[in-house]
């Protein structure tokens, strides 16, 4: 009977190992509860060291179980739990070559619960029609394609205008007037939304700091939060070596990676609860 003891003992150990490394401490530890009650109930008999043997497997899980639990609480307290969230944007919403499911904001969704509507198309505008290019009508018109029903509406874009303005004030002009209306028409068809932009990351090349200067000069304007990608996401885009590790090819200075998408997760997961 011994022998069956120590083997039991033995396989809780195991078990205790594997589930380590998986990182499941919630179900795994009410398993281990249950097998140590069936210990004492079915063996009032068992040796003294083998008694502290469970003991302490007991009290190695409970603060485990107990964060476990705090951690879904905390999801499910949170503000995005079970809300209704469209993203809209170009190819930083559709992620390019990718899954959807590799994107932050699906991530994010997926954590708390979220209905998550993903309206993005690969090479699309705020403010300039590219439809003759493929590429479909901009922001300012196709914001009508979303759900009327929305608790949070998210916009991430500005990458492709920022290459159709350049040097060209006149360009830059047309792209202030279209975001303006873009915010003006958000608004109107969500007032109770949280309406939030992100700005596209700086790579370095004309149009883009008078683009992202624009987004969050308008934003401001509609009290609009905006998330400024280029200062503060922890991107660095210009950098070849990050970017071969974090990015969709190593001359890709737009597209995350899933392992780029988790790195910016934090940040924006941050900026969704604070809306």
């Amino acid at each position: 009977m011994m022998f069956f003891k120590y083997c039991k003992i033995i396989r809780f150990e195991l078990y205790i190992k594997a589930y380590l490394i998986k990182n499941k401490f919630l179900s795994f530890f009410l398993f281990v509860q249950n097998e140590m009650l069936n210990f004492v109930v079915n063996d009032l008999n068992m040796k003294h060291y083998m008694k502290s043997k469970i003991a302490s497997l007991f009290f190695l899980f409970l603060p485990l179980a107990s964060c476990a639990q705090e951690k879904q609480c905390c999801v499910e307290c949170a503000p995005l739990y079970g809300k209704t969230i469209n993203v809209i944007g170009d190819s930083y919403v559709r992620n390019h070559r990718r899954p959807v499911s590799e994107a932050w904001h699906y991530k994010v969704a997926e954590k708390y619960g979220m209905k998550y509507n993903n309206y993005g198309r690969n090479g699309c505008c705020i403010a300039f029609d590219r439809t003759k290019d493929g590429f479909g009508k901009p922001l300012w018109e196709r914001y009508k394609e979303m759900t009327d029903s929305a608790d949070y509406v998210l916009v991430i874009a500005g990458h492709n205008d920022a290459g159709m303005v350049g040097n060209s004030a006149d360009s830059l002009k047309v792209f202030k007037t279209r975001m303006s209306e873009l915010c003006e028409r958000l608004i109107e068809k969500y007032p109770s939304a949280k309406l939030a932009f992100v700005t596209p990351w700086n790579v370095g090349r004309p149009g883009f700091d008078k683009v992202i200067e624009a987004m969050k000069q308008i934003c401001a304007h509609y009290s609009i939060p905006i998330f400024d990608a280029s200062a503060k996401s922890g991107i660095y885009v210009r950098n070849e070596n990050f970017r071969k590790k974090y990015f969709q090819a190593p001359s890709d200075t737009a597209h995350l990676n899933s392992e780029g998408h988790d790195l910016f997760m934090n940040k924006g997961e941050s900026f969704l609860l604070s809306l």
